[in-house]
């Protein structure tokens, strides 16, 4: 995808060096934005090799709801999560937890006996909110809503998590028939995460058109610290020498959110360049 290309591209022409917790330095650019048309294909790169059925679970484990990765792990033998795991597995509440059962409190009122009888006392009951489950029903029941937000950010919470979450809000919205996402990223690394996260949003996006009976519209995404680390300068020159090829076609079955396994989805014609090797900085 040239979109991929030019972004390479802006990073390296414009960005500026900058250190950051890895010990790996940065060639960082501020707020780089890109759009694609699903209409023209799934955007898997092909100017190297993604892993797909690495995006896809990655994909649905953020589905499920948990707070750790033994069924990515275990169950799927996908270990790309393993980095930020602890050895039980755990990695606290991040995307699952955030999309599927984000914590909040809700108040209410009981009855307490008093000296002058029964009084009324607030009090504040935790309850858990399905983001993912409100935004389909939201689509199918108000398609024009501006309102459909999914957000992955919970202060209180940041530091019970492995990884604070690096995507941290993305929006739906109908126009035309067509179901479009904007995805909001504080912090991307361009050789490594953007792949997988333009590819597992799109993958979304596709399902809940597919699930709320609509069109797959655009991706849009815009990344607040859009980076490159400095060690993979040369295997990013690499790509951009490399020509883009049509992107693959994603078939997506299933009828509900919490049924869907990798059998749901199938990739075809997906004929990508050679796999580029790149350090994971944690």
């Amino acid at each position: 995808m040239k979109v991929y290309q030019d972004l390479v591209e802006r990073v390296l022409d414009n960005g500026v060096r900058k250190q950051n917790r890895t010990g790996t330095d940065t060639i960082s650019s501020f707020s780089e934005f890109y759009k694609i048309d699903l209409n023209d294909g799934f955007p898997l790169l092909t100017t190297k090799k993604v892993p797909f059925r690495s995006v896809i679970l990655e994909l649905l484990w953020y589905l499920r709801g948990e707070d750790h990765i033994r069924w990515l792990r275990d169950e799927k033998d996908c270990h790309i999560w393993d980095a930020w795991a602890d050895e039980d597995g755990h990695v606290g509440p991040i995307y699952p937890v955030m999309w599927r059962k984000f914590p909040y409190f809700e108040e209410t009122e009981i009855d307490l006996e008093g000296n002058a009888g029964k009084v009324k006392k607030r009090v504040y009951e935790k309850k858990e909110f399905d983001q993912i489950r409100h935004a389909v029903d939201t689509i199918k029941n108000n398609p024009e809503s501006r309102r459909i937000v999914i957000n992955a950010w919970h202060p209180g919470l940041i530091d019970q998590m492995a990884l604070p979450p690096c995507h941290v809000m993305f929006i739906f919205n109908v126009s035309n028939g067509r179901l479009n996402c904007h995805l909001t990223q504080r912090s991307g690394d361009i050789a490594l995460g953007i792949p997988f996260n333009m590819a597992c949003y799109a993958a979304l996006t596709m399902t809940i058109a597919k699930l709320t009976g609509l069109e797959p519209g655009f991706f849009a995404h815009t990344i607040v610290d859009a980076h490159i680390y400095v060690n993979h300068i040369d295997g990013l020159k690499e790509q951009l020498k490399r020509e883009p090829r049509a992107m693959p076609e994603l078939q997506i079955s299933g009828e509900d959110i919490d049924e869907l396994d990798l059998e749901h989805f199938r990739l075809l014609n997906y004929d990508p360049h050679p796999r580029i090797p790149f350090e994971v900085a944690v």
